[in-house]
């Protein structure tokens, strides 16, 4: 492979334009773009969840296998039409998420994005990754896109909520249960 990015600006954007794989020049805030730019979104919050000192093993090979996917993902939403995710993929998922959960005791309530820092980073992660589905089914409303697309950020994001809890552990922090504030005795003024 030769030099594709010798040059990192170029200008053409300039105007309010994006150009899409197929060459075709689209507004910036032309619905595909905004699903690929949230794709975009979503591996760069996975890259702060690797970023996190001493992962488990597993968590950092699965991570970054969900990166490349998402990289082709966001090439399959650029080129109208191309379709690089399956159902194979959408599988892998759900047999990780499984075998994960699997280890986890089971959830009786709702519970609070937080813990260390690699747990937090996680749940921004899987809110990112709902907020890509999202933008991807709008996107399918208007155009044709890949079905296994929104299934693969479907699962992604219920498999960031598992990795999340596994992290928690982890990282030896606690899952903190959301409590109704009405539940809450008031602190009063300070």
């Amino acid at each position: 492979m030769g030099h594709r990015l010798s040059k990192i600006y170029t200008r053409t954007g300039d105007d309010g334009t994006t150009g899409l794989g197929d060459g075709r020049r689209v507004p910036k805030d032309d619905e595909r773009v905004e699903a690929c730019g949230t794709i975009d979104e979503l591996n760069s919050v996975l890259g702060v969840v690797l970023a996190a000192a001493s992962l488990p093993q597993g968590i950092a090979l699965c991570l970054t296998s969900v990166q490349h996917e998402l990289f082709d993902l966001g090439g399959e939403l650029c080129i109208p039409g191309h379709r690089l995710i399956g159902s194979e993929h959408v599988a892998r998922l759900e047999r990780m998420l499984e075998r994960l959960n699997d280890s986890l005791p089971p959830l009786e309530e709702f519970i609070l994005p937080s813990g260390g820092p690699a747990t937090a980073a996680c749940h921004v992660a899987r809110a990112v990754s709902r907020r890509a589905e999202r933008r991807v089914w709008r996107l399918a409303r208007r155009e044709q896109v890949n079905p296994e697309a929104a299934k693969y950020l479907n699962r992604l994001s219920d498999l960031l909520f598992v990795i999340a809890r596994v992290l928690v552990r982890h990282e030896r922090g606690a899952e903190v249960p959301w409590r109704r504030t009405r539940d809450e005795p008031s602190a009063g003024p300070a």
